[in-house]
């Protein structure tokens, strides 16, 4: 950790810029084999989301997309992958603290480097639902958009999760992930719905045209802001 630095913390409470916002910050984290469809969920589920009747903030972290900048200096070794995924994690948090829903589409092969997502967003006591796109290797490697599992089988990438042998995905269980959406066997607009319908019955997302505001009932905590500190 870097030294000689202090933390400047904000004046504004999570549930005060909740409701100066009007609706409530999340991580979504979309885990899964590469082209089990995370991806294609992902932009789906934040196109409704940005969408009538939820008009919400939403942003999309897509694995690859990060790897273009953020995460450039990063390879595919267990060691760069657990940091490619703190450091989303720690993005994500952020776009959550900030009262957005951060929808991330990653691997994230190992249950130790989900479990610290979600533990980095607990701890800051904001929401974070796991979404296992579960789709076997078979129809994965049967779609390869990407044409990434015919290279695995040739030899030609190392390291390729769900074929490597040393690159295996632990598969979420019961406990860990709060939505399963089989996108081997469901369309998107199934599996999006599901998702939708799961974050409603949380609370999580509500519709604009009920006429609920995401951040009602926190109203009367805003008025009472303290303001400390100059520029």
């Amino acid at each position: 950790m870097s030294t000689n630095i202090t933390y400047h913390p904000s004046p504004l409470t999570h549930p005060q810029r909740a409701s100066l916002r009007q609706q409530k910050g999340l991580t979504i984290w979309l885990t899964g084999l590469s082209a089990s469809g995370k991806s294609t969920l992902a932009t789906s589920l934040e196109s409704a989301l940005l969408s009538p009747p939820y008009t919400l903030s939403a942003y999309r972290l897509d694995g690859d997309n990060v790897r273009f900048g953020l995460n450039a200096d990063l390879g595919f070794t267990p060691t760069d992958r657990e940091e490619n995924i703190r450091r989303i994690a720690h993005v994500a948090a952020l776009f959550a603290d900030a009262c957005t829903v951060a929808i991330t589409s990653f691997i994230s092969p190992y249950r130790k480097d989900r479990a610290v997502a979600r533990g980095l967003h607990e701890k800051a006591g904001l929401a974070f639902v796991e979404v296992w796109c579960d789709a076997s290797v078979e129809e994965c490697e049967r779609r390869d958009p990407k044409g990434l599992y015919g290279k695995a089988r040739r030899g030609e990438i190392q390291g390729f999760t769900g074929v490597s042998a040393d690159a295996p995905y632990e598969e979420p269980d019961a406990e860990e992930v709060e939505v399963r959406v089989r996108t081997g066997q469901e369309g998107v607009g199934e599996c999006v719905g599901r998702i939708l319908a799961y974050l409603e019955a949380r609370g999580l997302v509500v519709k604009r045209e009920e006429g609920v505001k995401q951040g009602e009932g926190m109203k009367g905590e805003v008025a009472g802001m303290d303001v400390v500190g100059g520029l």
